[in-house]
């Protein structure tokens, strides 16, 4: 399966929403509260969900159900910093542009040009 973007930042932004320290976010497939997530299949989102485990975007994961059915524990460290770089629809659709125009939609890559884009912005608002 291609790697899709946009389903890893809604990913994160739901568990960001739905987990705090003492609960995880306890994804069911089209279930109330994800509705950002119904755009995408069970499949995909068990998919994107292991990659962004993987990444160590996201930790604790547990699947049940054939992916119908996700537990997830929290954002990690680099999780919350990814997402913190992405959260704006402006800067997540340049990041977006810029990895089309370098070829690469890996998530390290996506990673790079969040904070290159958000690098690039502090520097022009201090006007370095």
């Amino acid at each position: 399966m291609k790697l899709n973007p946009d389903c890893i930042r809604d990913i994160l932004l739901v568990v960001e929403e739905h987990s705090d320290f003492l609960h995880a976010t306890e994804f069911k497939y089209r279930v109330a509260g994800f509705e950002s997530l119904n755009k995408y299949s069970v499949e995909e989102i068990a998919y994107h969900a292991k990659q962004c485990e993987m990444s160590q975007l996201i930790y604790n994961v547990s699947f049940y159900d054939c992916g119908n059915s996700i537990d997830i524990r929290d954002l990690t460290p680099k999780g919350h910093e990814f997402l913190a770089n992405i959260r704006s629809d402006t800067i997540w659709n340049d990041v977006k542009e810029i990895s089309v125009k370098v070829g690469t939609k890996s998530l390290s890559a996506l990673s790079q040009i969040a904070s290159g884009v958000i690098g690039a912005l502090i520097r022009n608002q201090l006007g370095i």
